[in-house]
This record gives C-alpha cells, structure tokens and sequence, in this order.
C-alpha cells in the first residue's frame, strides 16, 4: 500500500476524469461555442485557445499559417488561424465563421 501512495505521488496523481471540472471546450456546442469564441484575441496561444474552445475537429498547414478548424454542426465551422512567432510559438492571427 505505501509503494502504491508512494508511486502515485511521483507520478503526479490526478483525480478521476469524472472528478474534474469540464473545460470550457469540451462542453462547447454551437451556442456555447459561439459565446467562447468571442473571447478570441490575436495573439492567443495555442494552449489558449485549446483552453477556450477544445480540441479542434481538423488541423492544416497552408501559406506558413497553421488553421484549426472546429465544427460543431454543419452550419457552425470556426476557423482559427495561427502565426508562428518562432518555431514553437503559435499564436492567434484571425479566426472566422466560415459557414456562418
């Protein structure tokens, strides 16, 4: 029983997935999603944003710039496109409701 408490502890233990409070994100649908995405800024970084909104649903690379593409139901797609400072530094450029 100690080795367990005592592997638990340098492992960083966290609570159960079931234990902790949702992110902003995760519970997103299209109404949430659009309140949260109000609260874009440029210069957001990745984390940030992931933060704000979750998991994008696809993820490019065009021109330089990475996009993060969230969709929600057909007619809600977000676009967030990034700049990279350095890198490994990504941060928000513009966004967009494409299919808005």
């Amino acid at each position: 029983m100690v080795f367990l408490a005592a592997l638990a502890a340098s492992l960083g233990w966290m609570p159960p997935a079931g234990a902790q409070a949702p992110r902003a994100g995760a519970l997103a649908g299209p109404g949430q999603a659009e309140r949260n995405a109000v609260e874009l800024k440029q210069g957001m970084t990745l984390e940030e944003v992931e933060k704000l909104l979750g998991k994008p649903k696809r993820t490019a690379l065009k021109n330089a710039a990475l996009q993060w593409t969230y969709v929600w139901v057909p007619e809600r797609t977000l676009q967030v496109v990034f700049a990279a400072k350095t890198p490994e530094q990504w941060t928000v450029n513009s966004w967009d409701w494409s299919t808005y």
